[in-house]
This record gives structure tokens, C-alpha cells and sequence, in this order.
């Protein structure tokens, strides 16, 4: 069976529904859909996704009109997990997990180490926890994780490598962190598909006109369970669509 995935940080549901989210959505037709930074609660939304053959699965902050996540999907899950297991860190928002016949759908939304590194200490906290609840779904079935995860992996992955070293996304600690996570036996599905890829970027700054001279990052990412890397046929970055200052990214799996 096809499946057909999108991935997309909006940086704010409701202010992207009036950029054209539900244009995107519906043009595509995408199977499951993750979304990142939703920044609102269930009954704020002036979208009936279900009119779109959509099941809404929203796991938001408890904060208002910060971080939160939610999942789109044409076929309803098994079941839904929504966080860790950890109530301080799920109170965010951060983590959905769907479960499908054949595998779990996770969206996620990494924590930023913010200026100055101010966050780095519980964003590498949170990455340990996060990497021993992925291991525990992979124990059982395929996994495939989308979302923000708020690191530039490699120095092919944003635009100046050299000058962002000290910078929250590019720090090594945050690089290793995203090294432990593909060794549990992962694989990043638009590196598979396009190893030496230069200049394809999913965040771009607001300032300094950085979109529109493509100085930007690779943070948004399709995780697949190293078993079905074979199964990858496409992946996508949708760097044309605007909404948000990230734009959407996609992925075909043939299961």
C-alpha cells in the first residue's frame, strides 16, 4: 500500500489557514499529515477538517497560543499517544503518536535551544527521553517521524556552517543528540533520496531577506525505521509554498 505524508511547521494554524494551508492540504490529498507549532486549542479552529476526509488528532499546549502539535489523517488510527509520559514536558505539546496497522506516525516538535543556548539544557534532557521513547516503538513496529526537530544535522544541511557553530540548531551537542537518534536505527528519507543535495533548506529567518536569497536551514525532517528504507520512494521539500517560515515537506512510502 502507498502512503503518501506531509510534514509542516506553520508557525500558527490559524494565521496559515489565511495563507492557504487548506489549498496545500487539499491539493495534495496527503494520507497523514503532521503539524508543528500549532499554537492554539482544538476550539479555536475555524476548520472542520473532517469536511476535507480528514480525522483531527490535536495535542496543544497547555500554554496559550504556543508550541503544540496535531495530525491529519484520512485513516483513523489504532491508537493515540499524546507525549512521553512526562507531564512538565508534555504540558508543551511537543510529541503525537498515531498508531497504524503497520507502524506509529510520530510528530514532533523539538524543543529550540533559544538565544544564547538558554534552553540547551533541557532541550538535551528532552532529546534523551525522546530517544528512549522512539526505541520503544521501534521494538514493536516501523516507526516514521516527521517533524521540526530543530537541528541542522550536517554542514550541507543550512547555508553558513561555519559562523552558526555557537548557534541554537548547530551546536554539537544538538548534532550528536540527532546522531543517537538515526543510530536507533533510523534513516533521514530526503538524504537517502538526495545524498549530495546542496541549497535545499525548510526554515528560512524573517529577516535580512534570507527566503528570498535561500540562506536558510534543513530542520524539518521524514525519520523512517532503517527496516523499510527500501520502501522510500519519494521525498519532498515544498520550498515554494509560503504560509509559515518554514515550508512543508513530503514523503511516499510504499508499505
Amino acid at each position: 500500500m502507498s502512503y503518501s505524508f506531509a510534514s509542516w511547521n506553520v508557525n500558527g494554524l490559524r494565521a496559515c489557514v489565511k495563507k492557504g494551508f487548506m489549498d496545500f492540504l487539499c491539493d495534495k490529498g496527503f494520507d497523514i499529515m503532521g503539524i508543528q507549532e500549532i499554537k492554539m486549542l482544538p476550539e479555536q479552529s475555524a476548520v472542520d477538517f473532517t469536511t476535507a476526509g480528514y480525522h483531527p488528532y490535536w495535542h496543544p499546549a497547555q500554554k496559550k497560543g504556543y508550541s503544540g502539535t496535531l495530525v491529519l489523517t484520512k485513516e483513523e488510527p489504532i491508537d493515540v499517544m499524546r507525549g512521553m509520559g512526562s507531564e512538565e514536558e508534555d504540558s508543551e505539546g511537543r510529541v503525537l503518536t498515531l498508531e497504524f496497522p503497520k507502524f506509529y506516525f510520530t510528530c514532533i516538535y523539538s524543543p529550540n535551544s533559544q538565544d544564547e543556548l538558554a534552553r540547551l539544557g533541557f532541550r538535551m534532557d528532552w532529546q534523551d527521553r525522546l530517544c528512549k521513547y522512539i526505541a520503544q516503538l521501534k521494538a514493536k513496529k516501523h516507526v516514521v517521524i516527521c517533524g521540526d526537530l530543530n537541528v541542522a544535522h550536517k554542514e550541507i544541511d543550512l547555508k553558513n556552517p561555519k559562523t552558526n557553530t555557537k548557534n541554537a540548531g548547530f551546536t554539537p551537542e544538538e548534532r550528536k543528540k540527532m546522531d543517537e537518534l538515526l543510530d536507533l536505527g533510523f534513516i533521514d528519507s530526503f538524504r537517502h533520496m538526495y545524498p549530495d543535495k546542496t541549497d535545499a533548506y525548510t526554515w528560512w529567518s524573517y529577516r535580512s531577506d534570507a527566503r528570498e536569497k535561500n540562506v536558510g536551514w534543513r530542520i524539518d525532517y521524514f525519520l523512517v525505521s532503517d527496516s523499510i528504507k527500501d520502501c522510500i520512494k519519494e521525498a519532498f521539500i515544498y520550498e515554494k509554498v509560503l504560509g509559515s517560515d518554514h515550508c512543508p515537506i513530503g514523503l511516499e512510502l510504499t508499505l
